[in-house]
């Protein structure tokens, strides 16, 4: 039988990529020069750390990481926004969570849109993907289609089609 997994993955060097030149457009930044701000990436745990004097500042760089990751074909819908926390000194500290997987409620979401659709298909959480089995390929690309016009807060891939 036909199928393939909805899934939420963000390819690490890609990642590695947008981070690393965003870092190096902050650093050539007229508005930056003799800043102290710095972004560090843990490739272990998945997450940005942005460190920086103020707000406006802060906000420069994750426009910039923004738009490098949307250059690099990453949607930054992956990425769990933290709050502003003070740091040492007069400093503040972002930290950025690259999220992965799609978590329990939103699969759950997920799966009850695809019944919702009345297509003959069937949806099931494995761990964290949805897999989604039909008799037709057609009715696996009008699930496709579906899922692309829902708002998941995720960014969805299709991968691992089998017919």
């Amino acid at each position: 039988m036909p199928s393939f997994d909805i899934v939420n993955k963000v390819d690490a060097q890609l990642l590695d990529n947008a981070i690393n030149v965003a870092r190096k457009e902050i650093l050539n930044r007229f508005d930056f020069h003799g800043s102290k701000s710095e972004i560090n990436y843990d490739k272990k745990s998945l997450a940005i750390t942005i460190l920086s004097e103020n707000e406006m500042r802060m906000e420069a760089i994750t426009d910039a990481i923004r738009s490098r990751m949307i250059k690099q074909h990453l949607n930054p819908l992956c990425l769990d926004m933290g709050k502003d926390v003070s740091a040492t000194g007069n400093m503040i500290r972002k930290e950025i969570k690259v999220r992965e997987g799609i978590d329990k409620e939103v699969a759950k979401k997920i799966v009850k849109d695809i019944k919702d659709s009345k297509l003959k298909v069937s949806a099931s959480i494995m761990d964290d993907q949805v897999r989604v089995t039909a008799k037709k390929i057609d009715d696996l690309q009008s699930v496709i289609a579906l899922m692309r016009t829902g708002n998941y807060e995720l960014p969805l891939q299709f991968v691992n089609m089998k017919s």
